[in-house]
């Protein structure tokens, strides 16, 4: 290896001199117990990873190109809609397993669990709240038309998902549902989306099923509110315009 020249070594010495006095430098400062300006650097490095992985889901859910769940430990969250048209529906009550913030799991909350087999949405807007250091924030989750407070009487769906799950605590509509081909008050181990018995079913529980027939039961939902634990999308997932963004604040619109 051939040796560097001399003004390249005086050079790497003139940094090494600057670096070693830099380093004593603010370890002095660090030692005297005084804080210096703004810790920007901790929280920044911290974001990095999150802020990549949220960048890489949305490219992947705005292509089409994965299933995805959504969940937020302990915690839920809200999905809104201006409308929903499902086909293959079907819900019951159980109680899932929450995560704790500890680690630990809870059993003792009653849900909803609803299902579709196929599923038109107008539009939507998911809300997760989030504190950190002390200081409220919002992650907002939107795609297709813009949700609306108050959900128009008519409404055309935008975006299409196969294989939806919501499990909520409420999941509530503004304006006249229709259900066509349902049993109320079936078996929950009897009810199935796409073919398969809902995460949870207990005989004998509470359920809304299909009376059979092609395509099972159908729901039109005008607006929806959920108070959501978990959205699972286990099929495909179309969702024009997609935006994720990070507001300040404890936000309840889009």
């Amino acid at each position: 290896m051939n040796p560097l020249p001399s003004g390249a070594r005086a050079g790497l010495g003139a940094g090494r001199r600057a670096a070693a006095h830099w380093n004593t430098r603010m370890l002095a400062q660090a030692a005297d117990g005084t804080r210096r300006g703004t810790r920007w650097g901790r929280g920044a490095l911290a974001l990095v990873p999150s802020v990549l992985a949220v960048g890489a889901l949305g490219t992947a859910l705005a292509q089409g190109a994965l299933a995805a769940n959504f969940s937020v430990t302990g915690q839920p969250f809200t999905l809104t809609s201006n409308g929903v048209a499902g086909s293959g529906f079907g819900a019951i009550v159980n109680t899932p397993a929450v995560g704790r913030p500890d680690g630990t799991t809870t059993t003792n909350t009653a849900m909803a669990r609803v299902g579709f087999a196929s599923a038109g949405l107008a539009g939507l807007c998911g809300i997760v709240h989030q504190t950190i250091a002390g200081v409220p924030y919002s992650l907002l989750l939107t795609g297709g038309q813009k949700v609306t407070a108050t959900p128009p009487t008519a409404f055309t769906t935008d975006i299409d998902a196969s294989n939806l799950y919501i499990q909520a605590t409420e999941l509530q509509a503004y304006g006249p549902t229709t259900l066509q081909n349902a049993v109320l008050g079936q078996s929950a181990d009897q009810v199935t989306v796409a073919g398969k018995p809902l995460t949870g079913a207990l005989p004998g529980g509470f359920g809304l099923g299909s009376a059979g027939g092609e395509g099972g039961s159908s729901i039109r939902l005008h607006g929806l509110n959920a108070t959501a634990y978990d959205a699972e999308m286990a099929g495909a997932l179309v969702l024009p315009d997609l935006k994720i963004r990070v507001v300040a604040g404890t936000a309840t619109t889009c």
